[in-house]
């Protein structure tokens, strides 16, 4: 087996080094975060987005949480079980479901370590333009590289034990398009 070629700091040993590390600071992040919170990554990061106490669509929430919306609702189903959101009627369209966080998902919040995707955003954000612009291309070429890039963007840090029936049938059906 070969090793890899060093040329500098765009050698393909850096870029396997960086991407092992980020992986696994977001992994170390997540655990702590399930650990410390007992819920998963993902439903933190939900949970921040509404501790301002907004009540959101679902579409809205996709779109603070950067994701699709048939993530964020897999999400969310849970938190509702867990009573740490509820979903009502907007009372200005009544056609719209407003979700919003309860008092439960305050305290659980209040206590919880920031999520690991809300560190992730920070640090993406507290790259220079030039820099963001280039990462997003790289690593849109990366996921074709990698035939990646048509599968879902799900949220990260999901918790697939705990994934409902439901969303595991929307999963599938995404697949088989």
């Amino acid at each position: 087996m070969s090793s890899p070629k060093r040329s500098g700091p765009d050698s393909i040993e850096s870029a396997i080094v960086s991407i092992r590390r980020l992986v696994r600071v977001l992994r170390i992040n997540a655990q702590r975060t399930q650990s410390a919170a007992g819920i998963s990554g993902a439903q933190l990061f939900v949970l921040e987005q509404l501790g301002d106490g907004t009540g959101l669509s679902l579409n809205d929430l996709a779109a603070r949480t950067l994701t699709d919306r048939s993530s964020v609702a897999d999400v969310v189903d849970r938190l509702v079980a867990q009573r740490l959101v509820d979903r009502t009627v907007d009372p200005t369209d009544r056609r719209r479901a407003a979700v919003r966080i309860t008092s439960a998902g305050r305290r659980m919040l209040a206590r919880a370590p920031e999520a690991p995707t809300t560190a992730l955003i920070a640090a993406v954000r507290g790259l220079a333009p030039r820099d963001r612009t280039a990462l997003a291309r790289s690593l849109a070429q990366l996921n074709h590289a990698l035939g990646a890039a048509d599968e879902p963007a799900t949220m990260l840090f999901v918790d697939d034990a705990t994934t409902t029936p439901a969303a595991k049938r929307r999963a599938m059906k995404r697949r088989a398009r």
